[in-house]
């Protein structure tokens, strides 16, 4: 027995809305809509993000990403219009936290320069 795949679970109140949004956060649209309510990113073979809606648990979620290149993120961020407050040192790598419109907490994370 092993635990082959990890999926983070998002809740938000309007799943059109959030799919606007994903769709914006990653550049692409969902992968799936494995029921009503539910979408999916696959970002990797074993793992990605469930996007579901359920208006009395929404912005209460978080996840962390951590991310190959923080900087070109940051500029995607940018252009999509996505509010974030840049790459920060923290103890031990850089971070980017952000918020969706449901109050979710996205962080990506990559590693201090130098």
């Amino acid at each position: 027995m092993a635990i082959i795949r990890i999926l983070a679970n998002l809740t938000v109140t309007e799943l059109d809305r959030a799919q606007r949004w994903y769709t914006t956060l990653f550049g692409r649209g969902p992968d799936a809509r494995p029921m009503d309510g539910l979408l999916e990113w696959h970002l990797g073979e074993s793992l990605g993000v469930q996007v579901w809606a359920e208006p009395e648990r929404a912005g209460r979620s978080a996840m962390v990403l951590d991310e190959s290149d923080l900087d070109a993120r940051a500029t995607q961020l940018d252009r999509a219009g996505i509010e974030h407050e840049g790459p920060l040192d923290a103890t031990t790598v850089r971070i980017m936290p952000l918020t969706d419109p449901d109050g979710n907490r996205i962080v990506f994370t990559g590693p201090l320069r130098g």
